[in-house]
């Protein structure tokens, strides 16, 4: 049902109606947990290796990685057990993929590319399900997939035979390589990190398509480029993965004390029971506080952002640019709208029906597990046998004998008692089915 088609069917209701509608100390909550969110992201998240967080988050991914490693077999030599340039190469060599080419030199000169951009290019590269494609792609056809100039470029590479004696296990092997292989990527290649640099992680899921946004024409310096490359200048720069774990940080904060809030408010304020204050999307008044909240996030980014690139670098825009909290803003308007237009209301109804009508398909599967099957069999013998002799009964006596019969050879018990014209003429007796 959308919102325009609520009803209020009596005073309860009418009351829990009002507490979904925002009032002004809600706005207050939305908007000052917001700005707290904003300032984190201002101050404690920043740019690429100029951050706070991103540091922590860089560290953490670090960490992840040599302990999958570890998981894997990584037994480093005495005194590099803290080395991720040693864990990343092990990862390299027990997940090798036909598909990571470093710089044009390894693609023929066919575009430009170079060892801080390639994770980036190439789509096999991507922690997305558009990567786990290509690279599935990528390994069975010994190809390589990129974009570059807004255009998807394929090239041949040497044959790659995937381990497994079939289809599936091929498959298993190809989704476990590209899965070791992005781990071993996210925090940089093994040759990139020496000397304490950062090196090249790979990208925000998704991040990959805007290489195909070769459109705009935006100030840098004194040039003045597409979007596509702005966004290719970004991730050179570490904008990427663990860039983005950074950048969610203050999105998640936001909107987890929004959360809190709204269901102290609505235990201590409102008297509502603690059952009812467990924050879901079904609440009116918190999905416009989360809007509210996330917006002025953006808002304190995107103001933050233009002042930093100064309006004449849009690398640097992009640089102080949540991604991460504008599509998450985004897609919290777009839901609301849906919700408005009773369309994700709709949806969810159909979905509401099949799931109920697959547990009573459940219940009735478990039922017919539970019947005899061979005593059903000998039951429908019985009965096909009960009415070929019906249609063979010439008089009434034939009929009484064979339904006595019948009662003997199920083994029931008589409705009756005794001489039966005896017993109807008994006002005070009745038939007994057992």
């Amino acid at each position: 049902m959308s919102l325009s088609q609520t009803i209020v069917f009596n005073k309860k209701d009418a009351e829990i109606f009002k507490r979904d509608k925002c009032d002004k100390y809600d706005y207050l909550i939305a908007v000052g947990c917001g700005a707290i969110g904003g300032i984190v992201d201002v101050f404690l998240v920043g740019a690429p290796k100029d951050s706070v967080l991103g540091n922590w988050t860089d560290k953490q991914s670090d960490k992840f990685v040599m302990f999958f490693a570890k998981k894997n077999g990584w037994k480093p030599r005495e005194g590099k057990e803290s080395s991720i340039e040693s864990a990343i190469g092990f990862l390299e060599k027990k997940y090798q993929v036909n598909y990571d080419q470093r710089h044009s030199g390894d693609v023929g000169d066919a575009f430009n590319m170079s060892t801080k951009n390639h994770h980036m290019k190439s789509l096999s590269h991507s922690p997305s399900i558009i990567g786990l494609f290509f690279s599935i792609l990528n390994q069975f056809a010994s190809t390589s997939s990129f974009i570059s100039g807004g255009q998807l470029i394929t090239i041949n590479t040497e044959t790659f035979e995937l381990q497994g004696s079939n289809l599936i296990s091929k498959l298993f092997c190809g989704v476990a390589n590209w899965f070791g292989h992005i781990i071993s990527d996210m925090a940089g290649s093994s040759g990139g990190r020496g000397s304490g640099v950062r090196g090249s992680g790979v990208g925000i899921p998704f991040f990959e398509l805007f290489q195909f946004c070769t459109i705009g024409s935006f100030q840098v310096g004194k040039d003045r480029q597409d979007l596509a490359t702005i966004a290719t200048r970004a991730f050179q720069e570490g904008y990427d993965m663990r860039h983005g774990a950074a950048m969610a940080i203050p999105v998640m904060l936001t909107e987890l004390i929004i959360r809190l809030l709204w269901g102290v408010k609505r235990y201590f304020y409102h008297k509502v029971p603690l059952k009812q204050c467990i924050p879901t999307r079904e609440h009116t008044d918190l999905r416009i506080m989360i809007i509210i909240g996330q917006g002025t996030l953006c808002t304190i980014d995107g103001i933050d952002a233009g002042i930093r690139s100064g309006g004449v670098n849009a690398v640097t825009f992009f640089l102080r640019f949540n991604i991460v909290a504008w599509t998450r803003f985004t897609m919290l308007v777009l839901t609301e709208v849906f919700i408005r237009l009773g369309i994700s209301a709709d949806i969810e109804a159909h979905l509401e029906s099949y799931r109920r009508i697959n547990e009573q398909l459940q219940i009735y599967l478990s039922e017919l597990e539970k019947i005899d099957a061979e005593r059903f069999r000998k039951e429908a013998d019985n009965y096909d046998s009960f009415v070929e002799s019906v249609s063979s009964i010439k008089n009434e006596n034939d009929l009484n004998t064979l339904l006595l019969d019948f009662y003997d050879e199920l083994d029931k018990d008589l409705p009756w008692e005794g001489d039966f014209s005896d017993f109807m003429d008994d006002d005070t007796k009745a038939l007994v089915f057992k």
